[in-house]
């Protein structure tokens, strides 16, 4: 594999939060190592100051990529310099978010990068553009042109690997449209990003809908109506499957290499309780190895130069293989 093709591209997020601050300490962090170091995707003027600050050059453009001393730079021209202000969300800067994305999977499809990390984004930010948009792996879905409900996240953290099969939506709307087509969906994109994370033969835990999974039907027919038809269709795909049982109980059985839940905060509580800040969000069934981190743009302390790369940090490594 050509040097170039094993980099990982990292877009830098909202670019008046966090993700160009982050971005950069982790690229510095690993600005030696030879496998890992990344290539950060975005606009020149905003990545330029902090590499300055951590006292990097930036390294523009594949032939340069790899330099001694320099940080590995894809430039994006998306942002008007005027409009990088750090702490303000904006429908430019989400807009900017957007391009760095698009940039990014050019790259990776010219075979110059094996996955991209998309640093934290602002929902409110890219809504403003006037796009539709509920986080990464919707907008996957859109720019690769796979269709709604081809892109799922997997959110992995504290020990844990947790697919979803609905995720920023009202909840009385996601458990509406779960059916048993959906949830296999969702667990084939979760095996298949296993296999491609080194797992073989993954093994996977379908939570419940409801408490005890329904208990027999006892608290609703929903576990026996569609979780279960849902196992069965995966059992003879030849998937490795229990389920479903109560996340609560599912949690705590030994041997999984991943859960899959039905809604945002059943999977997001526990990684996050564990894992904190630290989580990575893989996108999962879009054609590319994707992921982001488990916090947000913390515009609160944008620009301040105080903002931790650990979740950055330790993405690289999962999607590196040195999880």
């Amino acid at each position: 594999m050509a040097l170039s093709e094993s980099r990982i591209l990292v877009s830098i997020g909202d670019p008046n939060g966090v993700g160009p601050e982050i971005a950069v300490k982790a690229a510095a962090a690993l600005a030696e190592d030879a496998v890992l170091r990344p290539v950060l995707v975005g606009d020149r003027h905003v990545v330029e100051p902090l590499s300055d600050t951590a006292g990097l050059r930036l390294a523009e453009g594949p032939e340069v990529w790899g330099a001694p001393g320099a940080i590995d730079l894809a430039p994006v021209e998306a942002l008007d310099p005027t409009a990088h202000r750090p702490g303000e969300v904006s429908a430019a800067a989400g807009q900017a978010t957007v391009d760095y994305i698009r940039a990014a999977l050019d790259l990776y499809d010219r075979g110059l990068g094996r996955a991209i990390i998309g640093c934290p984004h602002s929902e409110t930010a890219v809504n403003a553009t006037g796009r539709e948009f509920s986080g990464y792996p919707s907008l996957l879905a859109e720019l690769r042109g796979t269709g709604p409900d081809s892109v799922f996240m997997m959110l992995v953290g504290g020990g844990l690997r947790i697919v979803h099969v609905t995720l920023h939506e009202g909840i009385l709307g996601a458990l509406n449209r779960i059916t048993p087509e959906l949830i296999e969906k969702a667990s084939m994109a979760g095996v298949e990003a296993l296999k491609a994370l080194g797992i073989a033969v993954p093994r996977i835990g379908l939570f419940g809908f409801n408490p005890h999974a329904s208990e027999g039907g006892l608290f609703g027919p929903e576990d026996l109506s569609i979780v279960t038809p849902a196992r069965v269709r995966l059992a003879a795909r030849g998937v490795d499957v229990e389920g479903p049982v109560g996340a609560d109980t599912m949690l705590a059985m030994p041997g999984f290499d991943a859960f899959v839940c039905m809604y945002h905060d059943q999977g997001h509580i526990p990684v996050k309780l564990l894992a904190g800040r630290t989580a990575s969000a893989l996108a999962i069934g879009g054609g590319v190895l994707f992921s982001s981190v488990g916090h947000g743009a913390a515009f609160d302390i944008a620009g301040q130069n105080i903002a931790d790369p650990e979740a950055i940090l330790r993405t690289i490594r999962l999607l590196g293989g040195r999880a």
